[in-house]
């Protein structure tokens, strides 16, 4: 990537934020974010071939959403409008689309960059839909949030999804080197309070130079440590939505870590999560979820685990009852893994779609009145139990329908034995049946 900062910027800024001081003036400025801005890109691409399409900009904070459109506009020599839709209203929209009408008509056509996009409701949405289609307007939206979840069909359908990712430690860093050389001055931190420094940030470029803002305000004399810029920096609200698509993410995430039998992760989504604020009673009742859909009887003792810790909890409160939710999620990742009758169910369930207009057959149904005995209810059935082996081989699925193996066990912890049984009753079956 080109040099993150102009070199002709200003040296005497004023009480101007860092972040505003060091904003990008080109897309080659901009740090990080090549599957976007690399020689092959989406974007790239784009502007090459002057073929332009509106784009969603989807990425969590701090990562050059508005950076971008900004310079897009640029680039592409399109009237920029910015508005956001927080304060954004009915009436604001129409003058929006009024004034970009008249550019229109004058040769100047307008990039219309709309920050919080998710936040305007599906009515608002299909407002812009006809400024999009007649070309009044280039799109260019910016959000948070999932937009699969959060916009209209028809506003996707007519636009690109553009993914940002968060900044690495590389990212960050190159930022923090051209923050020094824009303030004329080394960060006063230790290599380890560094790497802290930027760990803190997340990934959020804005949130890093924030934090050096704060830290090159302190008159100290010697480099401080990790634990003395701990002891001087308000912990960072950490990035967790309980009603957004963190909350998603970071719930996958658990689970898919246990499910690869890895407690180490499964304990770091768990302590983010936590931290995060989530209710530690839905993080018990999926976990009790991940015992029934991904142990299943390959461990039934897993179940019970889980909801001895969600009462615990419910005994204890946090935080000590979260270390009950902590031992869980241990013993479910070290567990052995199967989700054997969770497929089973499943064919189940569509096998009884299919065939939902059959009957049971009529050896295995109850005969409580004479009506019912004379139509044949219970006749011919064989009582499991006065067999010498206890098992009478016996059909029942519904008359004329073939025998389905929906549960199929794996080789792994009590499902080993469980397929031993299984594959005892068939061979018994198979004898009496012939």
């Amino acid at each position: 990537m080109a040099d993150f900062f102009a070199s002709d910027m200003p040296v005497d800024s004023g009480h101007q934020p860092l972040a505003d001081r060091l904003r990008p003036k080109n897309l080659n400025e901009v740090v990080g974010q090549l599957q976007l801005l690399g020689v092959e890109s989406p974007l790239t691409n784009m502007l090459k071939s002057d073929v332009l399409s509106s784009i969603i900009f989807w990425g969590p904070p701090g990562v050059g959403k508005t950076t971008i459109a900004t310079l897009f506009a640029k680039e592409t020599n399109l009237h920029f409008v910015q508005i956001s839709a927080m304060f954004t209203g009915k009436a604001d929209l129409k003058k929006v689309f009024e004034a970009a009408k008249v550019r229109r008509r004058n040769g100047q056509g307008t990039l219309l960059f709309v920050d919080e996009i998710h936040r305007f409701n599906k009515a608002q949405q299909d407002g812009f839909l006809p400024y999009m289609e007649d070309g009044t307007i280039l799109l260019v939206g910016a959000t948070t949030e999932n937009p699969s979840f959060e916009l209209n069909a028809a506003v996707l359908s007519r636009s690109q999804v553009m993914v940002l990712e968060q900044l690495n430690l590389e990212d960050l860093e190159l930022i923090a080197r051209r923050a020094e050389q824009e303030m004329d001055h080394a960060l006063p931190l230790d290599p380890a309070a560094r790497v802290s420094l930027l760990e803190m940030a997340s990934g959020d470029g804005r949130a890093l130079l924030n934090l050096i803002e704060q830290v090159m305000a302190w008159n100290v004399t010697e480099p401080l440590d990790q634990k003395l810029l701990a002891a001087r920096l308000m912990k960072r609200a950490a990035l967790y939505d309980k009603s957004g698509d963190a909350h998603y993410n970071f719930i996958s995430a658990l689970h898919k870590s246990v499910r690869g039998s890895d407690p180490n992760a499964a304990l770091y989504w768990l302590a983010r999560i936590l931290d995060g604020g989530e209710d530690p009673r839905f993080l018990a009742r999926r976990i009790t979820r991940m015992a029934v859909e991904d142990i299943g009887l390959a461990d039934p003792q897993a179940q019970s685990v889980c909801l001895q810790c969600w009462e615990t909890y419910e005994r204890l409160g946090s935080p000590e009852g979260d270390l009950a939710i902590a031992q869980a999620v241990v013993y479910l990742a070290l567990a052995p893994k199967s989700n054997a009758t969770y497929l089973a169910f499943k064919r189940a369930q569509a096998v009884a779609q299919r065939t939902g207009s059959k009957s049971p057959p009529k050896h295995i149904l109850n005969a409580p009145t004479v009506l019912m005995k004379d139509q044949g209810y219970g006749v011919g059935y064989a009582y499991d139990h006065e067999e010498t082996d206890g098992f009478s081989g016996q059909n029942y699925f519904p008359d004329g329908m073939k025998r389905y193996d929906f549960y199929k066990p794996v080789e792994r912890g009590f499902e080993r034995d469980l397929k031993k049984r299984q594959q005892y009753f068939a061979r018994i079956r198979a004898k009496r049946q012939t």
